[in-house]
């Protein structure tokens, strides 16, 4: 089985051309191809699928062989897949399991249109949204120093949320103006990863609310640098919200 390997900003995928749908999908076989011991190593995997009303359909799968929910890195380097086969030109709109998103190539970047944010769980120590995956966001200082892993698991297992089948965890830290630092604990990788798209525009939407930052917001992950845009158009509810940043092809191999 031929397969390719993309990175955005250090989130790193297994890609899989699965248009004729013949992938053998199995948690354990999945789980086995993310293994960074025992098969190619990855956050996650992808399958690029065809679809009748869509350019392409997105599958994305989390590194335990779960599927998942949105991957907002994940869509990004599907999309510089896509236009790497020649099945998209410099536009695209497909569909992925939270809905339909769009889209744009350039030669740097992959520009993604996020879902819109209608609703923010806002309390004293945190911010909780769905922003194609849930997240909680929490402003500390020190994030070079901070527990993620530990604090990170703690929160995701933890209720309100463990029962509810968990959450992602972000820790934020203010660098300048509309400008932030963003680690993440995810779940499904149970590790922190090196960046996470969903995560950052969730702690983007939460600076603008919290501390009043403008619409568009640089932030700094381990794995590199993004930017999220976005329109507010209520208290707690935002539109064109854009994740921007680098997706690149890594190598492909057979396996």
């Amino acid at each position: 089985m031929k397969f390719y390997k993309y990175q955005g900003a250090g989130n790193d995928f297994v890609v899989i051309d699965d248009r004729a749908k013949t992938f053998p999908v199995s948690q354990e076989y999945i789980a086995h191809l993310c293994h960074r011991r025992f098969g190619i190593g990855a956050d996650g995997l992808m399958l690029l699928q065809a679809d009748e009303q869509y350019d392409f359909r997105m599958v994305y799968f989390n590194s335990d062989g779960t599927e998942g929910s949105m991957c907002g890195n994940g869509g990004r380097c599907l999309v510089r897949f896509a236009h790497d086969l020649g099945v998209i030109g410099n536009t695209t709109t497909f569909i992925a399991v939270d809905g339909e998103h769009e889209a744009s190539v350039r030669p740097e970047t992959i520009s993604l249109k996020m879902i819109d944010v209608s609703a923010v769980e806002r309390t004293e120590q945190y911010d909780f949204m769905n922003t194609g995956s849930p997240h909680y966001v929490a402003f500390v200082e020190n994030l070079s120093e901070y527990p993620v892993y530990e604090q990170g698991k703690a929160i995701r297992y933890g209720e309100p949320f463990g029962s509810k089948g968990g959450t992602n965890v972000n820790f934020v830290e203010v660098t300048g103006q509309n400008s932030l630092s963003v680690r993440t604990y995810e779940r499904g990788v149970e590790d922190e990863t090196y960046a996470c798209g969903t995560g950052v525009t969730a702690c983007a939407l939460a600076a603008n609310l919290r501390l009043g930052f403008e619409n568009a917001i640089d932030v700094k992950v381990m794995g590199g640098d993004l930017r999220i845009e976005f329109t507010k158009t209520g208290e707690h509810s935002f539109e064109n919200v854009y994740l921007i940043g680098p997706a690149v092809k890594v190598f492909e191999g057979e396996i």
